[in-house]
């Protein structure tokens, strides 16, 4: 198997983070149009005045800056360990799919279970990428 084709989750995980960062400001400038929001309130970050649908895709941002850290590192050790196969990237787009589902639910209507539940079995997704390398 081409060791390769393990860049390929990656970059559509760095893609989605890429988007989400995207609407930042999008929101910010929306908000700011709209009279919800002056530039002091993003002075220190966000104040409590900045609404929810304003701070939640902040919040989406860092969350692709937590724990994908993670994956990252992993599917680079599964490339120099020459060891991708077609169960690690079967793992790695679960593990897309699922950040993207988290990501896609945070964002829109951001239902506090069904979020829980695709980061939670993402989370899972990812323990069992780095079981999967060190047990394998």
């Amino acid at each position: 198997m081409q060791q390769e084709m393990i860049f390929a989750p990656m970059g559509v995980m760095a893609l989605l983070t890429f988007i989400v960062l995207g609407l930042i400001p999008v929101r910010r400038f929306r908000a700011s149009a709209a009279g919800q929001v002056t530039a002091e309130d993003f002075k220190l970050g966000e104040s409590a005045r900045v609404p929810a649908h304003v701070a939640v895709v902040n919040r989406a941002y860092m969350n692709l800056l937590e724990l994908p850290v993670l994956f990252y590192v992993a599917s680079l050790m599964y490339f120099v360990a020459g060891r991708v196969d077609q169960t690690t990237l079967a793992v790695a787009w679960a593990y897309v799919a699922l950040r993207a589902a988290h990501s896609l639910i945070h964002v829109t209507y951001n239902k506090v279970f069904h979020r829980l539940a695709a980061f939670a079995a993402s989370n899972f997704m990812l323990m069992a990428y780095w079981a999967l390398f060190f047990v394998g």
